[in-house]
């Protein structure tokens, strides 16, 4: 967790320093892309809020993201990260939002993605997505460096917007 906390608190800092703010959709991480960035202090300055999408009936009931929002895409990939991003980010009025989704393990998904398959997608005045392969299945071992990557690539997002 420690190393979690060091790319939280850089994250954190340079949210403060901008006077932006962040809301984390998250799915396979489980809650730990946003307990990294909650373990910061003074957090309340940047992190609005976060929400754990692991089902259906959590992304239609937290995000009010339907059928037809996933028309010709499935979950775990790119575009659905962006799309749990831009609308975490609409839903809680912030300047960023981070979207992950993924297979921690120790078996894949059920759309066919190997264990240590992950998709995040950071939406805000930069956008971008991106795929980790792991090849890795230990669960534990994957939702942390699933939330590594996140950190690390709201961190490029951060550097790119300037």
């Amino acid at each position: 967790m420690n190393e979690l906390i060091a790319i939280a608190r850089r994250v954190g800092a340079k949210l403060k320093a901008r006077g932006e703010t962040i809301a984390i959709a998250e799915s396979s991480a489980g809650g730990l892309i946003a307990a990294s960035l909650l373990s910061v202090g003074g957090a309340s300055a940047f992190f609005i809020g976060g929400t754990v999408v692991y089902t259906r009936t959590a992304r239609r009931g937290l995000l009010s993201i339907g059928n037809a929002d996933m028309a010709g895409f499935r979950p775990s990939t790119e575009t659905y990260a962006l799309l749990l991003a831009r609308r975490i980010r609409q839903r809680q009025a912030s300047v960023w939002g981070l979207g992950e989704t993924g297979a921690t393990g120790p078996t894949g998904n059920r759309y066919g993605d190997a264990a240590g398959h992950c998709c995040i997608g950071i939406a805000g005045p930069v956008e971008m997505s991106l795929t980790l392969e792991t090849a890795r299945t230990d669960r534990v071992e994957n939702m942390h460096l699933f939330t590594a990557k996140a950190l690390e690539s709201l961190e490029v997002a951060l550097e790119k917007a300037g």
